[in-house]
């Protein structure tokens, strides 16, 4: 692996102050997929705005609406701070490159207590995989197609009984369970796991052939500060009717505990592999 491949997410998704509530990113070319930045990271880089305009420190909720994709490089972020609260503050936050507007997000920001246990938690699917040493990595061979430049940067596994698709056969289950590790080991926190709720690859692959299935809006919830280590992913598409599908992410820590979930609606394009 080259150096650019070792890049922490915390350095790629870094951002600059320029004024008072306004920042720039440089969005790297290593994150995208055809070209085309992952929804997850655009995501964490607002999220980064957003917290350093209030006074707390953990994104808890956030809710994006991808406009449209901006090239590798130069963004601006900008926030405005619609309520300052004790426990939890709400900021809006806006993504341009070249004066347009590309995603548009609002959170919810507090402070999360790393001695909070769940109080009940028996409406979460099970978290079940294989273990990672066991599951396959999303390259090339392995998806049946060219890896993405993103690929070459996250260690993402895929337990072998979800990938029947890559073998030429659709079990129509519309599931991917496996693990995500960022460069050399880096720890998660509430930023990449902004990412980790997008960074699988779409559960329609395993339903349909399709082309490429753009992001239309995304809600995110980090519910814990996640412990060392890898996480655990479950990914999964729930409905497919009028050239949309939603979809829903789970993801557990190394210890077995959900530190965050997402829904999201994109759009598909059925009978196409390109």
């Amino acid at each position: 692996m080259t150096d650019q491949t070792r890049t922490a997410f915390a350095d790629v998704s870094r951002i600059e102050e320029a004024s008072p509530g306004e920042f720039t990113a440089v969005v790297d070319p290593g994150w995208t997929i055809g070209g085309k930045p992952n929804g997850g990271y655009l995501l964490a880089m607002l999220g980064r705005a957003a917290e350093r305009v209030v006074p707390h420190e953990h994104i808890l909720a956030a809710s994006a609406h991808y406009l449209r994709s901006p090239d590798p490089g130069l963004v601006t972020l900008s926030t405005e701070v619609l309520r300052t609260g004790r426990s939890v503050s709400q900021v809006r936050a806006r993504m341009t490159a070249d004066g347009r507007p590309c995603v548009e997000a609002t959170f919810t920001v507090g402070t999360l207590d790393p001695e909070a246990r769940p109080y009940w938690s028996d409406g979460l699917p099970d978290p079940v995989v294989s273990a990672q040493s066991d599951c396959v990595p999303m390259t090339g061979d392995a998806a049946g197609a060219p890896v993405p430049a993103i690929m070459e940067r996250v260690d993402l596994r895929i337990q072998p009984d979800d990938l029947e698709f890559a073998r030429g056969t659709l079990t129509g289950t519309g599931v991917l369970r496996g693990w995500l590790e960022l460069p050399d080991g880096e720890d998660f926190d509430p930023f990449s796991l902004l990412f980790a709720v997008d960074s699988f690859p779409p559960a329609t692959l395993d339903i349909a052939p399709s082309g490429w299935v753009p992001t239309l809006e995304l809600t995110a919830y980090v519910r814990a500060l996640p412990a060392p280590g890898p996480v655990r992913v479950l990914h999964k598409a729930q409905l497919i009717e009028d050239g949309r599908v939603d979809e829903a992410c789970f993801i557990w820590d190394s210890s077995g505990r959900l530190v965050a979930q997402a829904t999201q609606l994109a759009g598909i394009r059925l009978g196409s592999s390109g």
